[in-house]
C-alpha cells in the first residue's frame, strides 16, 4: 500500500562513458548532504526520525570533506562507495519529498513504511562507509576514529514510530476491521488523525485535507497498486462516516430532515437495547458465543470474578472471547440520535416560554446534550437556539446566566460555525459585562470568551470591547484558580494584537509588552516604546517595569535601533527614569555614555533626540543626588573633567528646555553631600560664571535650577568665593528675588545661597541690609500648616531663612542683634523650635544661642537703693536668670521669650540633628555670674532628664555640651540627690569611653558623687 523506494544495484562505467573524478563527485556529495539535512527539517511526519538521519548526514560531512581535500586516490573501492553514498542520499531526499507533499492523513496511515524506508536508508549509508578502505587512505586518525564509529552507528541505528501514531492506526485498522460504521467513533478517528498532524479541526479543514487524502487513492490506482487503493478506499469509508468533515449548513440540512421525518414524540427503547447485567441501555455491547449480548464492561467484570458460565443460559462458556454487536450498537445509537432530535426540539420550547425553574432544567439538559456528541452542538444550532440563548443572558436570575454560558461555552468547542453564531448574538458584550459580576459567573463568562477567542475574528472583537482587557486583568487577581487560569490565557490569546497589548499595559499587566520589547519585530518594539512613553504611570507601575525587566530591551533598542527606534526608546526611558527606584536598572544596562555622547554630537540628524536624552540625565542625576555617583554605577564617568566641562559648555548652545534639563543633571551630580570633587570641578570649570546670566531668565524652571546648582556650588566654605565672583549686583539681584519671587523653591535656593555667604563678612552684611534682606528673612520664617506634598518645599524655605538669618545675630554686632529683634525674629525663632523641621530647629538655636550670648550685658540691673518713688521695681520684672529687667526687645533673654521649654522639648525629639545647637542655647543661661540661677531654671522647666537622655542617645559633641551643663547641675546638692542614680551608670560610661574633655567632666561629676576622689587620673 505505501509508497516504494526502489533501490538499485552498484555498477560500473558502461562503453566510453567518462566517469566523473572521484574529487568532483565527494564534492557533489557534500552539496547533496547539506541539501538533504536542510530538506529533512521541513517533513509533515515523522519528524524525530527525518531530524535522526539529518544528525547522521551532519556527522557525516567533516568525512566526506578530509577524502576531498586530500586528494583521495580514485580507486575501485572508494568510487563503488561514493557512487553508493551518492544514490542513497537521492533515495533519502525522494522520501523527504514525499514527506513533505503528500496529504498528511495519507502520511499518518504509512507512518511506519516511511520510519521503515528510513531505518534502511541509514543502515544502507553506513554499509556504504564501510566499504571506504579507511586504513590505506591518508587522513587523521580523527576522522579516521569518527568514521568507523559511524559507520556502525548507522549500520546499527533503529527507527520506530511515534507511540501515538502507532495507537491511531491500530484504531483504524480495527475499526476497518470490525466494519465500524458509527459516527461517533469515526469522529473520534478524524480529530485524532487531524491533531497528530497539525490539521485544524473546524470542518473546511478536515473536509479539505479528506478530499486530499481521496487523491492519493486515485494516485493509488493510477499506479496500479490495487491493493493501497483497496485499503485507502476502506479508510477513507470510515472516516467519511464522521460528521466532523460535514460543512454546518450540511448537519443543519441533516438535522431538518430527521427531524421531519422523524415522530413527534420519543420512542421507548427496545427490550434488547439493555444489559442483562446492569439492566441499563449498553454502548458497547458484545456477544458470547452463548448468543448472548452484554454491554462489554459488565461482562468483563463478571469474567473477572472468576464465572465461567453465562449470566443469561447459565451454560458453561468454552471460549471467553467477546465479539462486538455492531448491528445492535447501531441500532442503540440511531435509537439515541432520533430520540436527542425530539428532545432538542422540546428543550427549545421550554427555554422560549417556561418559568425560571424550567428554563434552568432546559439549560442543564442543553448542556449535558452539547457534550455527549460534538453533532449534537450542531443540531442545537439547527434548532435556532443560538439567539435564544443569548437572550437569557440578559435574565435577572444569576442562576440562569451562568447556566447558559457554560451552554453556550458547550456548543461552541470545536465548533466555529457555532462561535460566529454567538458572537453576532451578541453574547461577547453580555459575557463581558459580567465579568465584573459575581466570581462564579464571571468564571462561566471568561470561559465562554476563551472559547470564542479561538476564532481570530471573534478574537479581535473581544479586545475592542470597552472594558474587557481591564476586567481581564482584574480578575488574575481572583480567588478560584480556575477563573485565574482562563483569564490569563485569554489575554495571552488576545495579546497578538499589539493594540490589546497597549491596553494589558494601561491596565498594569505588563507581560505582554515586555514579550513584544524582548521579542517584537522592530515596528512592534516602537509601537510598544511608544505606547509606554505616553502612558501616564503610576509609581508602583514603573517600578513593577523596572524590575520585570523593560528597561535593559529599551536601552538596547536605542542602541541598536534607527532614528524612529531610537526616539521611541529613550521616550520611554524618559517616563520611567522619573521613579528613583529605576536608576541602578538603567545605569546597570549602560544607559550614561550613549546619552552623554548624544548630547556631545554635532549631527543634526539626532537633535530630536538630545530632549529626552538630557532629560534622562537630568532624571537619573536628581534620582541619585540622595547619594554619590558610585563607580559601580556609573564607572565614574560623570566624574571625568572633560565630560563635567562638556556639560557646562552645552549651557550656552542649547535652547531652554534641554538647558533645564542640563542644570538639573548638573545639580543632581553636585547636589550629594559628599560630592565636594565634583563641586570644585564644575567651579574650576567655571561653572558660576556661566550661571550668573540666568539670574535674567525668563523662564523660570531654568532660573530656579540654575539658582539650585549655584546653592550646591556655594558649599564646601565656597561662599567666599561665590560672593567674590557674585558681587554687589548679583547679590542684590538675589535678595530682588526673594522680594518678587512667589515660588518657594526659588526663595529657598536664593536663602542657600545666602546663608553660605562669609558670616563676618561685614561688607555683604551691609549689602544685604541695605537691600532690605532682613526684613525678608524674618517674614519668611512663618510656618504654615500645608499638605505634605507641600510641605517638604516649605521646609527647605524655612530651613534655609534660619540658615541665613545666622548672619544678622552674631554676638560681636550688637546693633544687628537688635535690628533683628526689632523685625520680631525671637518669637518666630521660638515657632520654630516647637514646630520646624529638625534642620530649621538646629539654625534657629544657634540664632537665640548668638543673641543670648549678649541678655547679661543688655539686661538692666536692679538698683539696691530706694527708688525716688520709694517703690521697689515689681518681682515679676526681674527675670529669674538674669537677675534685672529683661525682655525680648531689649536683652533677647530666651527665658522672657518662652525658648527654655522648646529647646527642652528639642533635646526629646527622636532627630537628633538639632541637639548641639540646643544645648549651646542652654549653656548662655550657665555662665559663670548666672549659673545657680540658671540650673534652676532649667531644673523648673523639666529639663535635667532630656540633658540626661543624652548620655546615651546623643553624638559625641552633644555628650561633651550635655556632661558641661550637667557638671554645673550636679554642684547642687538636692540634684545630684534627686537625679544621681539615673546619671551614675551613662557618666561611668563616658568617664572611660568618651572623648578626652568629656571623660574629664564626667569624672568632676562623679566626684561629686563621691564615686572618684577629686585626685582621680581622670582629671
Amino acid at each position: 500500500m505505501a509508497f516504494q523506494v526502489l533501490r538499485g544495484g552498484v555498477g560500473n562505467a558502461v562503453g566510453n562513458v567518462v566517469l566523473a573524478p572521484v574529487s568532483e563527485l565527494l564534492s557533489r556529495l557534500l552539496v547533496q548532504v547539506a541539501e538533504t539535512a536542510l530538506a529533512a527539517k521541513d517533513v509533515l511526519i515523522e519528524k524525530e526520525s527525518f531530524s535522526e538521519l539529518a544528525k547522521y548526514l551532519e556527522k557525516f560531512r567533516p568525512i566526506l570533506k578530509e577524502l576531498r581535500d586530500k586528494n583521495t586516490r580514485d580507486t575501485p573501492p572508494i568510487r563503488v562507495s561514493v557512487e553508493s553514498l551518492e544514490r542513497e542520499l537521492k533515495l533519502a531526499k525522494e522520501l523527504i519529498s514525499t514527506c513533505s507533499s503528500k496529504s498528511r492523513f495519507y502520511l499518518l496511515i504509512n507512518c511506519r513504511t516511511f520510519v521503515k524506508q528510513i531505518q534502511d536508508i541509514t543502515n544502507e549509508i553506513g554499509r556504504c562507509l564501510s566499504l571506504i578502505p579507511i586504513a590505506t587512505l591518508d587522513i587523521s586518525m580523527d576522522i579516521r576514529e569518527k568514521t568507523i564509529a559511524l559507520q556502525k552507528a548507522m549500520v546499527n541505528a533503529q527507527f520506530k514510530a511515534a507511540v501515538k501514531e502507532e495507537e491511531i492506526i491500530d484504531k483504524i485498522n480495527s475499526g476497518v476491521k470490525e466494519h465500524r460504521i458509527d459516527s461517533d467513533y469515526a469522529n473520534e478517528m478524524l480529530l485524532l488523525i487531524a491533531r497528530a498532524v497539525g490539521v485544524p479541526v473546524d470542518p473546511v479543514s478536515l473536509k479539505q485535507e479528506l478530499d486530499e487524502f481521496k487523491k492519493e487513492k486515485e494516485e493509488a490506482q493510477l499506479r496500479k497498486s490495487q491493493a493501497e487503493a483497496m485499503e485507502l478506499q476502506q479508510i477513507i469509508a470510515f472516516l467519511s462516516q464522521a460528521d466532523a468533515a460535514q460543512p454546518a449548513n450540511e448537519k443543519g440540512s441533516n438535522y431538518q430532515r430527521e427531524k421531519h421525518n422523524g415522530r413527534n414524540q420519543a420512542l421507548p427503547p427496545l427490550q434488547s437495547f439493555f444489559c442483562p447485567i446492569t439492566q441499563e441501555i449498553m454502548e458497547d455491547p458484545v456477544g458470547l458465543i452463548s448468543g448472548q449480548t452484554f454491554e462489554r464492561s459488565a461482562i468483563e467484570d463478571w469474567f473477572s470474578s472468576g464465572n465461567r458460565t453465562c449470566p443469561v443460559t447459565k451454560t458453561q462458556i468454552s471460549t471467553l472471547d467477546l465479539k462486538p454487536n455492531i448491528s445492535l450498537q447501531n441500532s442503540i445509537r440511531e435509537w439515541k440520535d432520533r430520540n436527542t432530535l425530539f428532545n432538542i426540539a422540546a428543550i427549545a420550547t421550554k427555554l422560549r416560554s417556561g418559568s425560571d425553574d424550567e428554563i434552568a432544567t432546559a439549560l442543564l439538559d442543553l448542556y449535558n446534550l452539547s457534550e455527549e456528541k460534538p453533532v449534537h452542538r450542531d443540531w442545537i444550532s439547527a434548532e435556532g437556539l443560538v439567539p435564544v440563548l443569548a437572550q437569557l443572558l440578559n435574565s435577572d436570575k444569576r442562576d440562569i446566566r451562568k447556566r447558559t454560558f457554560a451552554t453556550m461555552r458547550s456548543i461552541a468547542i470545536n465548533n466555529n460555525e457555532n462561535k460566529e453564531r454567538i458572537a453576532d448574538a451578541g453574547a461577547v458584550t453580555c459575557a463581558v459585562r459580567s465579568l465584573a459580576r459575581d466570581i462564579e459567573e464571571g468564571k462561566q463568562a471568561v470561559a465562554l470568551l476563551l472559547e470564542l477567542s479561538r476564532n481570530s475574528k471573534i478574537c479581535q472583537q473581544i479586545g475592542r470591547v470597552q472594558g474587557c482587557i481591564l476586567l481581564l486583568v482584574t480578575m488574575l487577581n481572583s480567588e478560584d484558580p480556575c477563573a485565574v487560569q482562563d483569564a490569563g490565557e485569554l489575554l495571552n490569546i488576545l495579546s497578538n494584537d499589539n493594540q490589546n497589548v497597549v491596553q494589558m499595559a494601561e491596565a498594569n499587566y505588563f507581560k505582554p509588552l515586555l514579550q513584544c520589547l524582548s521579542e517584537g519585530s522592530d515596528m512592534t518594539k516602537i509601537l510598544m516604546a511608544s505606547a509606554l512613553a505616553r502612558m501616564e504611570l503610576t509609581d508602583q507601575s514603573k517600578a513593577a517595569l523596572g524590575h520585570e525587566g523593560a528597561i535593559s530591551p529599551l536601552v538596547k533598542m536605542y542602541m541598536s535601533g534607527k532614528l524612529e527606534a531610537k526616539f521611541a526608546a529613550l521616550r520611554a526611558l524618559q517616563n520611567l527614569s522619573t521613579l528613583s527606584q529605576n536608576t541602578e536598572y538603567m545605569i546597570n544596562a549602560g544607559i550614561i555614555p550613549p546619552l552623554l555622547q548624544l548630547l556631545f554630537s554635532v549631527t543634526s540628524v539626532l537633535v530630536s533626540l538630545k530632549e529626552p536624552a538630557a532629560a534622562i540625565l537630568a532624571n537619573l542625576a536628581v534620582a541619585n543626588s540622595g547619594h554619590e555617583w558610585k563607580c559601580d554605577l556609573s564607572d565614574g564617568v560623570l566624574e571625568n573633567d572633560d565630560i563635567i566641562c562638556q556639560l557646562l559648555s552645552l549651557l550656552n548652545l542649547v535652547g531652554p528646555v534641554i538647558q533645564g534639563h542640563l542644570l538639573q543633571a548638573l545639580n543632581g551630580m553636585a547636589c550629594p553631600q559628599m560630592a565636594s570633587q565634583v563641586r570644585f570641578k564644575m567651579r574650576e570649570s567655571g561653572a558660576i560664571q556661566l550661571l550668573l546670566p540666568f539670574f535674567h531668565a525668563k523662564d523660570k524652571e531654568l532660573r530656579i535650577s540654575a539658582l539650585e546648582l549655584l546653592y550646591s556650588l556655594s558649599q564646601d566654605g565656597s561662599g567666599r568665593e561665590l560672593a567674590d565672583q557674585l558681587g554687589k549686583t548679583y547679590i542684590v539681584a538675589l535678595v530682588k528675588l526673594l522680594l518678587v519671587s512667589l515660588r518657594e523653591d526659588e526663595k529657598a535656593a536664593v536663602l542657600g545661597i545666602i546663608s553660605n555667604f562669609p558670616v563676618n563678612d561685614s561688607i555683604i552684611t551691609e549689602i544685604l541690609l541695605q537691600a532690605n534682606a532682613l526684613q525678608v528673612i524674618v517674614s519668611l520664617l512663618h510656618i504654615n500648616n500645608t499638605e505634605t506634598a507641600v510641605r517638604s518645599a516649605q521646609n527647605h524655605l524655612v530651613e534655609n531663612a534660619a540658615g541665613a538669618l545666622i548672619r544678622f545675630t552674631i554676638p560681636s554686632d550688637k546693633r544687628l542683634q537688635h535690628l533683628t529683634v526689632e523685625h520680631d525674629a525671637i518669637p518666630l525663632l521660638v515657632q520654630l523650635l516647637l514646630c520646624g523641621p529638625p534642620i530649621a530647629k538646629s539654625r534657629a538655636s544657634t540664632s537665640l544661642a548668638q543673641l543670648s550670648q549678649n541678655s547679661l550685658s543688655l539686661t538692666t540691673p536692679v538698683s539696691k537703693k530706694r527708688s525716688w518713688f520709694c517703690i521697689s521695681p515689681s518681682s515679676e520684672l526681674i527675670c529669674e536668670v538674669h537677675g534685672g529687667c529683661c525682655s525680648v526687645k531689649t536683652s533677647f533673654c530666651l527665658v522672657e521669650a518662652g525658648a527654655l521649654v522648646p529647646l527642652l522639648q528639642v533635646l526629646d525629639d527622636k532627630d537628633r540633628q538639632a541637639d548641639e545647637a540646643a544645648l549651646d542655647a542652654l549653656s548662655t543661661l550657665l555662665c559663670d555670674e548666672i549659673w545657680e540661677k540658671g540650673v534652676n531654671a532649667i531644673a523648673g522647666a523639666h529639663g535635667i532628664r532630656p540633658i540626661l537622655r543624652l548620655l546615651t542617645v546623643g553624638s559625641a559633641a552633644a555628650q561633651e555640651k550635655a556632661v558641661w551643663i550637667l557638671e554645673r547641675i550636679f554642684r547642687n546638692e538636692s540634684y545630684r540627690l534627686e537625679y544621681g542614680n539615673q546619671a551614675q551608670m551613662p557618666l561611668i560610661d563616658l568617664a572611660q569611653k568618651g572623648t578626652p574633655a568629656t571623660r574629664s567632666l564626667a569624672a568632676k561629676i562623679l566626684a561629686y558623687f563621691q564615686l572618684l576622689q577629686s585626685q582621680s587620673s581622670y582629671f
